[in-house]
């Protein structure tokens, strides 16, 4: 039975779900520590830690152990689930976007530290298809892609950075093209689902506040968890039944 991989971060799915009753396992390696929460088709790491009253802020998460650990574990695709913001009007808080390309174009990591290693990054073709499919046949309705453009944070962006960004993009976020870009250099297919939780500074008239943000990406959960559920059992063992307490959806409504 494959393991699949899976990140998250303002999305506490770690509490709900097919999340619950996982072991919790440290991992040791060349690039630092990583905690995994792992059953036999699930190895999922919190990007901002488990305990978010101490929260590791976007700009401190070690993605390359976080990716290693998983690889370590047998992990061969991983589904990153990522709060973002709305570039465009027409992409309201409450969209889910099937991000297809990003931009970064400074700041993000790499595994190769001693020599020049130039891989062309990309988004996991055939698991994109496969979230994008779910949904269809959950009748989930989704963007099914979208430019993300990667900030280093922790601040959100400027008016003006968003009048720029929105040009060329879709969506922002602070770590979705980093964990891509280390899982390619790793030989790891990497998709993302985004939930849209906010509109970018200067496209609505109510300020922005991390706060808020936490809340509305609580209001998409639900219908995430619900592809990512379907999609781990495929994935995992194509299609069969999982064990009862991955498959207890009574905090799914």
């Amino acid at each position: 039975m494959k393991r699949v991989g899976i990140i998250s971060g303002t999305i506490p799915v770690h509490e709900e779900g097919i999340f619950k009753s996982l072991e919790k396992v440290p991992v040791e390696n060349e690039f630092g520590r990583a905690v995994v929460c792992t059953s036999e088709t699930l190895a999922f790491i919190a990007r901002h830690g488990v305990d978010l009253k101490q929260a590791i802020p976007p700009h401190n998460i070690n993605h390359r152990a976080n990716l290693a650990a998983l690889k370590e574990m047998d992990v061969q695709e991983v589904i990153g689930i990522n709060s973002t913001g709305s570039l465009k009007t027409s992409i309201p808080p409450g969209t889910i976007v099937i991000p297809d390309d990003y931009i970064a174009l400074s700041g993000i990591p790499t595994v190769f530290d001693d020599r020049a290693v130039h891989i062309t990054p990309a988004l996991g073709g055939e698991m994109r298809k496969k979230l994008i499919a779910i949904a269809g046949k959950l009748g989930i309705g989704i963007r099914e892609a979208g430019v993300y453009w990667q900030t280093s944070g922790p601040r959100l962006e400027t008016k003006a950075e968003i009048r720029l960004m929105s040009q060329f993009a879709d969506i922002v976020g602070m770590t979705m093209a980093s964990e891509a870009t280390v899982a390619a250099e790793l030989g790891l297919s990497y998709a993302a689902i985004c939930s849209v939780d906010n509109f970018g500074h200067g496209l609505a008239e109510e300020p922005l506040s991390s706060g808020k943000i936490a809340q509305a990406a609580r209001r998409n959960m639900s219908a995430i968890l619900k592809i990512v559920t379907a999609c781990v059992r495929e994935l995992s063992g194509g299609g069969k039944t999982l064990p009862e307490h991955l498959t207890n959806q009574s905090n799914i409504s």
